[in-house]
């Protein structure tokens, strides 16, 4: 007899997305099926995406879930910033499961322990199980994964709060150890500039996105240090470069870049997104 999972409710839906499944899953497919996707060169193991509200990132995130369409993994491990004030480095959930208007998605609670066990290890501590956290940046990608993989797969949900240099690189690499073999997909989720004009979001963006091109997680960190470029999510996505970089990716390509102002039309003060892909790329 089947016990039922300790679910995470969803604290979001009916407000950065829709609660009714219905039209969630055409929206999301909607956002999916207009992204015009340039040749990806090699396999992907890894992507950013960003978590604002659908109406807002979700354009942009239809270019990451759609260069996902040949993967069929069993595990997917989203790692997102924590913007919530836990007095802890790295989180995790403390449900059996998440739960959104599309269904709900178990917890691999293997995995996650593999990993608090790695990085008890390198760091001295591991991460911090927490209830019905509020955090969206992690749920906001669960309904793409749900309508990408038909297939049924587990969440590894981590929220990073200490974005520092030595946090993002040994989760980076604690990772990548416990991944290494498995049929798995990592997630980076971050947005980028908050609330300057277009035009200086733009030239922002562009910064960090060329250092995310460039496939280089310190200079990722190092942007805001520098004034020159910004992603609420760094040490997130900073942590997944270096994992992809262990399993086997050695390029990074940017899908696509636009701003809320290119969905409400004030430019004023906007929010910048962006899409990639870590991949592994054949010389030829």
């Amino acid at each position: 007899m089947k016990t039922a999972l300790d679910v995470r409710p969803s604290p979001i839906a009916g407000q950065w997305y829709p609660a009714d499944a219905t039209l969630l899953a055409s929206q999301v497919d909607g956002f999916i099926q207009a992204a015009h996707l340039p040749k990806i060169h090699g396999r992907v193991i890894a992507a950013m995406a960003p978590h604002a509200g659908h109406r807002y990132s979700g354009p942009v995130a239809g270019y990451t879930f759609a260069a996902l369409h040949d993967l069929k993994p069993d595990l997917v491990t989203v790692v997102s910033p924590m913007h919530y004030p836990y007095q802890a480095p790295l989180l995790t959930t403390a449900h059996n499961a998440y739960a959104t208007p599309l269904g709900e998605i178990p917890v691999d609670g293997v995995a996650l322990q593999a990993l608090d066990a790695l990085l008890e290890e390198n760091l001295g501590f591991g991460l911090i199980r927490v209830a019905k956290d509020p955090e969206h940046s992690l749920e906001i990608e669960l309904p793409f994964l749900q309508r990408t993989f038909s297939h049924p797969f587990k969440l590894l949900p981590i929220m990073v709060r200490d974005q520092s240099e030595t946090i993002a690189r040994t989760l980076g690499h604690c990772l990548a150890q416990m991944l290494k073999g498995m049929n798995a997909f990592i997630l980076a989720s971050t947005d980028l500039s908050h609330f300057y004009p277009q035009p200086m979001a733009n030239r922002l963006d562009s910064e960090i996105l060329r250092r995310v091109e460039a496939f280089d997680p310190h200079a990722v960190l190092q942007a805001e240090e520098e004034g020159k470029g910004f992603a609420c999510g760094k040490g997130a996505l900073a942590a997944v470069i270096w994992a992809a970089k262990e399993l086997g990716a050695n390029q990074a390509q940017v899908l696509y870049h636009a701003t809320s102002g290119d969905v409400t039309g004030d430019y004023t003060q906007v929010v910048g997104y962006g899409a990639a892909v870590f991949i592994h790329h054949e010389e030829e």
